[in-house]
């Protein structure tokens, strides 16, 4: 592909704050790299996969809203974090982990193991582990 070739099909995704690099030939035949605002079937392909983390996220927060789940959960889902992952960041077993997920275990957790979970999502203070919302709300 020549760089006048390169996609340029916006559909103004992510507010158009994102570009994809692309290697494409220049008039003298070398690779070259060249900024892209998409190709229509990607964008589609990026618009679905989002759309699909939003409702896991909106699940968990289901789940969390209904006692059946631990904010550890919705945290992790709101960060797009897997168990192994967060066993990463926090140093906990996946088996700790998903005991963590259950309500009446995560009342339980010490401060510092909490702190670990704060360190782990970004976040400032214990009490922000507690704050279940999406951008929908």
């Amino acid at each position: 592909m020549k760089v006048n070739e390169v996609p340029q099909d916006d559909a103004n995704l992510f507010e158009g704050k994102t570009r994809d690099l692309q290697y494409a030939l220049n008039e003298d035949g070398k690779y070259t790299t060249v900024k892209s605002v998409g190709w229509e079937p990607k964008n589609i392909a990026m618009i679905q996969a989002w759309d699909y983390e939003n409702y896991k996220i909106s699940e968990a927060k289901r789940l969390v809203t209904e006692g059946k789940m631990s904010p550890i959960f919705f945290q992790m889902k709101r960060c797009l974090m897997d168990i192994k992952l967060l066993s990463a960041y926090t140093g906990f077993s996946r088996f700790k982990i998903k005991r963590h997920f259950k309500p009446d275990k995560f009342k339980k957790l010490s401060e510092e193991n909490l702190d670990k979970y704060v360190y782990a999502f970004g976040l400032k203070k214990r009490e922000d582990l507690y704050i279940i919302t999406t951008d929908e709300d």
